[in-house]
C-alpha cells in the first residue's frame, strides 16, 4: 500500500504537476467539502486533497482507513467506462472508494458528511 498511496511513493512529475493544479482549481463543491475535511474536521481524520494513488489523482483520500472520497459533476456522466476501471482498479488495492454528485454536496452536505462518517467508523 505504501508504493500505491504512502509518503514515500514515486510519483511521475507530470501527476504530481497535475495534481497541485486541483488542488489550486477546486470546483465549487470540492470547496465545500473540503472545508468540512480539511484539519481533521471530521472524526478526527486526516484527509489529503487531489492526491495520487498509482496513476490515478483521487480528490480526498484518508490514509489511515484507505478510503477514497470522489465527487462527480456532469462529466462524469461522458466517461462511465473510464470512471468504472478507475474504481475497479481502486478496489482490487484495498481501497474503499465513495462516491456523491456535486448536487448531493451542494444540497444535503449533512447527508454526505454522515455516509463518510459511516465510512470511517467500521
Amino acid at each position: 500500500m505504501a508504493k500505491l498511496a504512502g509518503s514515500n511513493r514515486q510519483i511521475p512529475k507530470v501527476l504530481l504537476e497535475r495534481a497541485r493544479e486541483l488542488r489550486k482549481k477546486q470546483t465549487p463543491a470540492e470547496q465545500i467539502l473540503w472545508e468540512c475535511l480539511k484539519n481533521r474536521r471530521l472524526l478526527n481524520t486526516k484527509f489529503r486533497r487531489q492526491h495520487n494513488i498509482g496513476r490515478y489523482i483521487v480528490d480526498f483520500y484518508c490514509h489511515d482507513k484507505l478510503l477514497i472520497i470522489e465527487l462527480g459533476g456532469s462529466i462524469h456522466a461522458t466517461q462511465q467506462a473510464e470512471d468504472s476501471i478507475r474504481e475497479n482498479w481502486l478496489k482490487s488495492h484495498n481501497f474503499t472508494v465513495i462516491r456523491f454528485s456535486n448536487d448531493q454536496v451542494f444540497s444535503d452536505i449533512e447527508f454526505v458528511l454522515q455516509r463518510i462518517s459511516q465510512a470511517l467508523i467500521p
